[in-house]
């Protein structure tokens, strides 16, 4: 009896010194979070975040990690829903995490983004384009590695005004942060140009039939269709205009540019024009990370990808820099230039990017996408 005893204490006492390596070793590590839609219908562009942060986290974690520190991920859902925003962030500050690569849409991040900044959580979203998340809210740990929907938003008119010219224009959105915001950006400056902008109108997302609306644009005779919102509800303007014989050109914003677009509009969605993050993944010099996404079978080419990568890279670069401090961290991003994936990045006072490039793209019935001449 006291010899097994004593080998079960033995046997205790290394488990529990297991655990406390195991532990210690733990606590080694640095803490991210990364809050994106894992549930509803905008899930894709979570995927796309989660394709560029575990990539990047697996490469810097493979070199010695930050400073001889791992980095441990945290998957947060905010399905991409305003009213869950705070709900995750929440739960990032329970976790006690420093440092956030999303949200991933606007409205949730908008939501979020006050008690990530009093808690001193350093956030970086790779898609988030709304201006209103940052504009004018003195906020200090908010950050893109993606431009505005006010830099986006003049790219594609410019690109309609100049390459497209069309006679009569419809500006359609779907009423949210983003949407409104794109559209109504696009429409000021077609107006600017002195473009006709014959309608102007929200739709609901979520909606399954869009036959009154497509009534409204051939009744208003226009030739040309932009949609502020996402690829759900673009996807079905597109075939249903198709089905009911409107022959249009349409246009949206990176929230379209999804391939599931594909599956809901089906032919009907060749030609479709994206504004896009350009395509980094055609830079040579991201050759070997374009071979680490490919070799885990990911897309780098998404939109979202290689500015989910810039996000990681961006934090870590700080912590390397500067210690593990969150506060200490976005002193830094307000004052660095960092080299990523996407280039060299740099930021304002507010967070946002002092530069980005949007791209206009065409999308294909197969998939694809090229770059749009006209």
């Amino acid at each position: 009896m006291r010899a097994s005893f004593r080998l079960k204490t033995v046997v205790a006492t290394l488990g529990l010194l297991g655990a406390a390596v195991a532990g210690q070793a733990q606590a080694q590590n640095i803490k991210f979070a990364m809050v994106i839609p894992t549930t509803g219908p905008l899930t894709q562009y979570g995927d796309m975040v989660k394709e560029g942060v575990s990539t990047a986290v697996e490469q810097i974690n493979a070199a010695g990690g930050i400073n001889g520190k791992k980095i441990e991920v945290t998957t947060v859902d905010d399905a991409c829903e305003p009213k869950q925003g705070p709900v995750a962030a929440n739960r990032v500050v329970n976790a006690k995490i420093g440092y956030m690569i999303g949200p991933v849409c606007s409205g949730a991040a908008i939501a979020a983004a006050p008690i990530y900044d009093n808690e001193g959580v350093v956030v970086v979203t790779p898609s988030a384009t709304s201006p209103a998340l940052t504009e004018g809210k003195n906020f200090h740990y908010i950050f893109r590695t993606i431009g505005r929907d006010d830099q986006q938003g003049p790219s594609a008119a410019k690109f309609i005004i100049e390459k497209a010219k069309p006679s009569k224009v419809a500006v359609l959105h779907d009423k949210q942060s983003y949407g409104q915001g794109i559209a109504s950006s696009v429409r000021d400056e077609l107006q600017k140009a002195k473009v006709n902008v014959a309608l102007f109108e929200g739709i609901n997302a979520g909606d399954s039939d869009y036959s009154a609306i497509i009534t409204k644009l051939k009744s208003a005779g226009v030739d040309f269709v932009y949609y502020g919102g996402y690829h759900p509800e673009m996807g079905l303007l597109l075939r249903q205009a198709s089905e009911q014989g409107l022959k249009v050109r349409m246009m949206g914003p990176e929230g379209v540019g999804n391939p599931e677009v594909n599956a809901i509009a089906g032919n009907a969605v060749e030609g479709m024009l994206v504004t896009l993050p350009a395509d980094f993944s055609t830079n040579p010099k991201n050759a070997a990370i374009v071979k680490a996404f490919q070799d885990k079978k990911r897309n780098p080419s998404g939109a979202f990808q290689l500015t989910a990568y810039a996000a990681t890279q961006a934090i870590a670069e700080s912590i390397k820099a500067v210690g593990d401090d969150p506060k200490k961290v976005a002193d830094h991003l307000h004052k660095a230039k960092i080299d990523t994936v996407i280039g060299p990045v740099s930021w304002n006072k507010q967070g946002d990017l002092t530069s980005f490039d949007f791209q206009i793209f065409q999308w294909h019935k197969d998939g694809s996408k090229t770059t749009a001449a006209k």
